[in-house]
């Protein structure tokens, strides 16, 4: 499996807490009330230990420990536990919704942080101040953040083995690798690619056995591109042809096919290619030599190999390691998008606007102020009319007519001024 859809969901901020601490000299009491834990994030790390999507089939919802609440004599909440989501080195991480790419976690222990845990809320002893020494007010949990998330798993290979079903991909892998791929006289014999890591002759490089491609896999026809997205990150493809193809095929013909379809996908139109013809050992010398000039007429350099006998497997072995040794051409693949951050302060920035004959404030930190406060506590009302006011938004508000009794909406919630 490799493709599957989840969602995740970060924890919840705990909420502040409103307390006093009496004793006899202070029977009034003073402001304990400890601040509430920070929800736990959701990460993403790349792991060698699997190679599949196929877990997340059957578990699609993951979620971190929401933070608990702040306790008296000011004790902070506790933390909720982080989640970490391992998935298969070679994992690319996208928005369901948007297709954006978060992430292309190629490396071991390579980690990405998908949704950030909600942030606590502060409890009434953070709140005294000397002109409001027993304040009842606290802050709610942040929510926690939640998304859909696409992965794509793309093996990590240098070279990819492609051509149509039975060319001889799955008898090459297993001469020049550990690899025991299944063969059969029969198409699609390979239905998951095969890793192999040859060392031959002081090269060592890891190939691809890719399933059968035909015509029109680009647009899903046949096993298509479920596997064409594995080759995308090899650096090499080396193209397989039956030169013996059974009667009605022309091998010069079935490479033309293939090479269509690798040309309409983007992502491997200019990634170099070998091309080898296989199955020598079932045509006369005079057959071969014909194929390979009628290969050199139209432009292409075919090597011939037969991977049953061994002919000419080490010389290939050897060319592929000396154009691996090249450095890698530089490709415009797709990347995580950069994102800049202001770091300007954006406690400044709101609009007044006027919607259906009510006030509306927008402002990310406005908004922020007014759902993280519990508004059901007077001090707490008290409070953040201070708040906007030092912000300026009491004096935006009366610019655009705010009368005392009018209702004004902020990130959600009704408020009303001026009585």
């Amino acid at each position: 499996m490799d493709e599957a859809r989840i969602h995740v969901r970060s924890g919840k901020g705990g909420d502040g807490l409103v307390s006093f601490h009496r004793t006899r000299r202070t029977p009034k009491g003073t402001p304990d009330g400890g601040n509430g834990g920070a929800g736990g994030d959701v990460w993403m790390r790349a792991t060698r230990s699997m190679n599949t999507l196929l877990h997340f089939h059957h578990q699609i919802h993951h979620k971190a420990g929401d933070g608990t609440p702040g306790g008296p004599n000011n004790r902070a909440g506790a933390r909720g536990k982080d989640l970490t989501i391992e998935v298969p080195v070679g994992t690319i991480v996208r928005d369901l919704h948007t297709e954006e790419m978060l992430a292309d976690l190629t490396e071991e222990g390579q980690r990405y942080l998908v949704c950030r845990g909600g942030q606590g809320g502060r409890g009434n002893r953070a709140f005294t101040r000397s002109t409001r020494q027993a304040p009842r007010i606290r802050e709610l949990g942040e929510p926690a953040e939640e998304r859909w998330l696409k992965l794509e798993l793309r093996l990590l290979a240098d070279v990819g083995l492609v051509g149509l079903p039975n060319a001889g991909k799955s008898t090459l892998v297993s001469r020049i690798s550990r690899v025991r791929a299944k063969v059969a006289a029969y198409p699609f014999t390979t239905l998951v690619p095969n890793l192999g890591a040859v060392e031959a002759g002081g090269w060592s490089f890891v190939v691809a056995d890719l399933p059968g491609l035909i015509a029109g896999a680009h647009e899903g026809k046949g096993l298509g591109d479920r596997f064409l997205r594995h080759a995308t990150r090899a650096r090499l493809l080396v193209h397989l042809v039956d030169l013996a193809a059974p009667a009605g095929r022309d091998p010069y013909g079935d490479y033309c096919a293939i090479r269509r379809e690798l040309e309409a996908w983007e992502e491997l139109r200019h990634v170099p290619e070998i091309a080898v013809g296989t199955k020598t050992d079932l045509l006369s010398r005079e057959a071969v030599e014909e194929e390979v000039r009628r290969f050199a007429d139209h432009g292409v350099t075919l090597r011939t190999i037969s991977a049953i006998s061994g002919e000419g497997v080490p010389e290939l072995v050897e060319v592929l390691g000396r154009e691996l040794e090249k450095p890698p051409a530089v490709r415009s693949e797709e990347r995580p998008a950069r994102r800049d951050w202001e770091l300007t302060p954006e406690a400044g920035v709101f609009s007044v606007e006027e919607e259906g004959g009510q006030l509306v404030v927008h402002g990310g930190a406005v908004e922020r102020l007014v759902r993280r406060l519990d508004l059901s506590l007077p001090d707490a009302r008290d409070y953040l009319e201070e708040q906007l006011e030092r912000m300026g938004v009491m004096a935006a508000l009366k610019r655009h007519g705010l009368r005392p009794g009018d209702r004004v909406r902020i990130g959600g919630v009704e408020l009303e001024f001026g009585r």
